[in-house]
């Protein structure tokens, strides 16, 4: 595919790709195709042969698993102008270790991994960059495992609240959620009904306002606060 003026620009932002000179985003793109996905529609399976990473530039991705007795718990929520499926670039065999699947309609950018590779190792210092800003990637996953895993309910949301905010967020700050509450409530390990209540909460408090898809945060500083 072509990159237009747009990708361009996101690739060069991108933690996966910030690395790459200009030729080699070129032919990374080169073998890259354009995806298309609707609510609903498997993506990928867990544990299927992998060999294509993904960007997402609209809509919103799942990934999760599957329990025993079929019970579905998402992993994470991927929203436009991030990447996942990485993990597999470093795998001897690489494999899916989790479900995708669309929650909305999405545009993606499938992105070869043998290409990908190939890069890597025609440029030891791009490599160097690249395995440095995927280390603070994981410690940043392990970060949220930990808030999911060890805070109970209020942190977790409030937490993914400002997940949706630029780091450089101030002031009152309107997100919209990329998901349906109930999608939003599994990723954050919490029932339907205690999001609800939680959102309520914090409304009460005068920390947000609205109670559908676009939430608006009265003070980014203040909502920081309660994560301290």
């Amino acid at each position: 595919m072509q990159a237009d003026r747009a990708l361009a620009l996101e690739l060069s932002h991108h933690y996966l790709f910030s690395a790459l000179s200009e030729a080699q985003q070129e032919r990374l793109l080169a073998t890259a195709v354009s995806r298309q996905l609707s609510p609903g529609e498997r993506l990928f399976t867990h544990g299927e042969r992998a060999g294509q990473f993904f960007l997402v530039r609209r809509g919103c991705v799942k990934l999760y698993r599957l329990s025993p007795e079929g019970d579905e718990k998402i992993m994470r929520l991927i929203r436009p102008s991030q990447t996942f499926a990485e993990s597999i670039l470093f795998m001897d065999a690489p494999q899916y270790p989790v479900h995708g699947e669309g929650v909305e309609a999405a545009e993606l950018i499938a992105f070869d991994r043998e290409t990908f590779l190939a890069i890597l190792r025609e440029s030891f210092p791009t490599c160097l960059a690249v395995m440095a800003q995927m280390t603070r990637r994981i410690q940043a996953h392990w970060d949220e495992i930990e808030t999911l895993a060890l805070q109970n309910s209020r942190y977790r949301v409030v937490h993914y609240l400002l997940g949706l905010l630029p780091q450089t967020a101030q002031g009152r700050v309107t997100v919209t959620l990329p998901a349906r509450k109930m999608v939003i409530a599994a990723h954050v390990a919490v029932t339907p009904e205690t999001l609800s209540r939680t959102l309520r909460g914090l409304s009460d408090e005068g920390l947000i306002e609205g109670a559908g898809e676009e939430v608006t945060i009265v003070d980014v500083e203040r909502l920081r606060r309660h994560m301290r």
